[in-house]
């Protein structure tokens, strides 16, 4: 305020010098007026930079670092952006790979399974071949069996009424088996 104070008095002087000289007719350049309006220029200049340009700069100055702090930041989101569809990209060739070695894991455990139940189902099947040969094997050896004791019990019955006579069980157990040996080495004879 100082400053203003004494460039009020110097005004002042100017002006009342002006006045004393007289007004000459003409224009005329005076030197003190020159260094009076460049100082009050000057004076003019100093308050325009301390209260308008230097907090317009600040300003300035803030809003250019705010801009390329938020182009720094887009740039950084764009690559975390490629980044992140890359990972992504890569996550799902992981998991299409991991899917097709799960699927074929899948696919050889059912095809083992199914060779094996095949396997173990011909087994079964071989086994019971097996058996039902053997139980008709020996079913006909049974019946067979059954049959020569009836043909033989006929044979003596009708023997007994040929011969007229009752057999005892000796001669009974001869006939029979003279029977079973003509019947076992008789041509066609299943034996």
């Amino acid at each position: 305020m100082e400053f203003l104070a004494v460039a009020g008095a110097a005004t002042r002087e100017v002006v009342r010098l002006s006045a004393a000289s007289g007004a000459d007719a003409g224009l005329q350049i005076n030197g003190f007026w020159v260094i009076v309006f460049a100082l009050n220029f000057l004076v003019f200049l100093a308050l325009i930079w301390s209260f308008a340009f230097k907090p317009i700069a600040a300003t300035l100055a803030d809003r250019q670092a705010r801009i390329e702090r938020g182009l720094a930041d887009a740039e950084h989101a764009r690559q975390e952006r490629e980044n992140a569809e890359a990972e992504r990209l890569a996550a799902i060739d992981d998991a299409r790979r991991e899917a097709r070695e799960i699927l074929d894991r899948a696919q050889k455990v059912a095809q083992e399974t199914r060779d094996a139940d095949i396997a173990a189902t011909k087994e079964e099947l071989e086994r019971l071949r097996v058996r039902a040969s053997a139980d008709i094997d020996a079913e006909k050896q049974r019946a067979i069996s059954d049959l020569r004791g009836e043909v033989a019990d006929l044979a003596l019955a009708a023997a007994g009424k040929v011969v007229g006579e009752s057999l005892d069980g000796e001669r009974q157990r001869r006939l029979v088996h003279e029977f079973l040996t003509e019947t076992s080495t008789a041509p066609g004879s299943n034996a």
